[in-house]
């Protein structure tokens, strides 16, 4: 192989079954024990453990000791980013995998990924941000335009702040349900949690939906219009 970035080894720490099916459930930003990851990939706990122990050494993932206990996270937005681009490419060229369930309509519509809203909640609320001009896309960049700041502090969110943290305040993540983009990035969790603060929604326990109440789901559609062409 030529110099430069080895792909063949995070090809490699994805591909696998088990771990792919670890990655996913680490995709909720929830930190899972050894035990959880086990029933999620459907292998023993030894088998876990020697899984695990490659994706830390990867940098794909990373563990935090708490008490007795050891919990696993993703290691960062990015990876949550590539995991969910991958979701969409394997989605778009038809690779998909036929776990059906009551969950898989609300999953589609609205769902954590990773820190931020994804689904069609996700991808409404990114359009509506761009067609009113309040985020400017050019190319893979997004950049927060005046009015879009001005409409962002007037949801009663710091923007100077987040503009301090290490993480980018915006970015685009491809949906994998949609095919399309959604806000991620330190603006992207913010609005979720303005969501859950405001009483709109609610995340269900133990899975990645976020269940909108009637109100609630009004409420979304009045401050996030969808815009039509």
């Amino acid at each position: 192989m030529k110099e430069g970035p080895d792909i063949t080894l995070i090809g490699s720490l994805i591909g696998d079954p088990a771990r792919a099916n670890m990655l996913s459930a680490l995709i909720s930003g929830k930190a899972l024990t050894a035990s959880e990851l086990a029933n999620e990939a459907n292998i023993t706990l030894q088998t876990t453990s020697a899984h695990l122990k490659k994706l830390e050494a990867g940098g794909l993932i990373r563990q935090r000791k708490q008490g007795r206990h050891r919990y696993f996270n993703l290691a960062d937005e990015d990876v949550a980013t590539l995991l969910e681009t991958m979701m969409g490419l394997a989605a778009k060229k038809g690779h998909i995998r036929t776990r059906t369930g009551p969950k898989a309509p609300e999953m589609r519509k609205a769902r954590v990924c990773y820190n931020h809203l994804a689904g069609e909640f996700g991808v409404q609320m990114f359009d509506s941000l761009i067609g009113r001009g309040f985020l400017l896309e050019e190319r893979d960049e997004i950049a927060i335009t005046d009015s879009g700041r001005d409409f962002i502090r007037g949801l009663g969110i710091n923007l100077e702040l987040l503009q301090k943290a290490k993480r980018p305040l915006c970015k685009s993540c491809l949906d994998w349900s949609a095919r399309r983009s959604h806000l991620a990035g330190s603006l992207g969790t913010a609005l979720l949690n303005h969501i859950y603060e405001k009483g709109w929604a609610k995340r269900l326990e133990d899975v990645r939906v976020v269940e909108f109440s009637r109100r609630g789901e009004a409420a979304f559609h009045n401050q996030f219009p969808r815009l039509t062409d």
